[in-house]
């Protein structure tokens, strides 16, 4: 995913599609925020194009650590045997270590916190131009008997969400589904539905798709979510395009 503003783009974590995305464009600095490190969100930075070419800027921001830098937790996989080129060799690639906090990336201005998902997990809000959006792809609010809080300072994220123009969000189970993977991570459907209700979320995109969910289920998930929050629905897909 990626958000442009005025020339400068951010590029929010660095899947396989990361690769595609790096052959467009021409800017000589890119900005990758990562949510975390497990592999969905990182396998395809060995074949982001702008890491292999000197006159590039790629600048990597993701989750602080007390174990080790990000650096050095990326250059596990940025190396043999799982890939041939070490961090080492990649003279234009900078390291941004990302506590709870804000910082300016050009045009924008980025919030980061700590939400709950297994391991260091930042969720981000991009604001920019009186817009923001809120960006946990991988994310569960609910409590371990798998209900909100009715008080919105007990919920992971909150507010990084509060009022968000656009809520990019994790939706990977339903109810059914929900129940017998409490603590795995990741949210149902009407746990969405009652947080961006909570937050008064504008438009909502549901992401972080089951791989075992067909385009019948994600349509249904989809039509459930619209019928129980008052948010604009555009579901998230490969190629979509939101205008804030």
């Amino acid at each position: 995913m990626e958000i442009t503003d005025s020339g400068r783009r951010l590029i929010l974590d660095a899947g396989t599609g990361i690769r595609k995305l790096g052959l467009t464009g021409d800017e000589e600095r890119f900005d990758i925020l990562l949510t975390h490190l497990h592999m969905d969100h990182i396998q395809g930075l060995p074949f982001f194009a702008p890491l292999l070419r000197p006159d590039r800027e790629v600048h990597i921001w993701g989750p602080i650590s007390t174990a080790s830098s990000l650096r050095a937790r990326l250059g596990r996989y940025l190396s043999p045997p799982l890939f041939p080129v070490r961090i080492r060799e990649l003279s234009n690639v900078y390291f941004h270590d990302v506590p709870p906090s804000v910082v300016e990336i050009g045009p924008f201005l980025v919030r980061a916190d700590l939400i709950m998902h297994p391991g260091a997990t930042l969720g981000y809000r991009v604001s920019s131009n009186g817009a923001s959006i809120a960006y946990l792809p991988d994310h569960e609010p609910a409590l371990a008997d798998g209900s909100l809080p009715d008080d919105p300072e007990w919920i992971s994220g909150f507010d990084l969400i509060d009022e968000a123009t656009v809520l990019v969000h994790d939706s990977q189970y339903d109810d059914a589904e929900y129940r017998d993977r409490v603590g795995w991570g990741h949210s149902s459907s009407s746990h969405l539905a009652s947080l961006a209700e909570m937050a008064n979320v504008h438009k909502l995109v549901p992401f972080h798709h089951d791989p075992g969910h067909d385009d019948g289920v994600l349509d249904e998930m989809a039509a459930g979510l619209a019928a129980a929050t008052t948010a604009e629905v555009v579901p998230g897909q490969e190629g979509a395009v939101i205008e804030v």
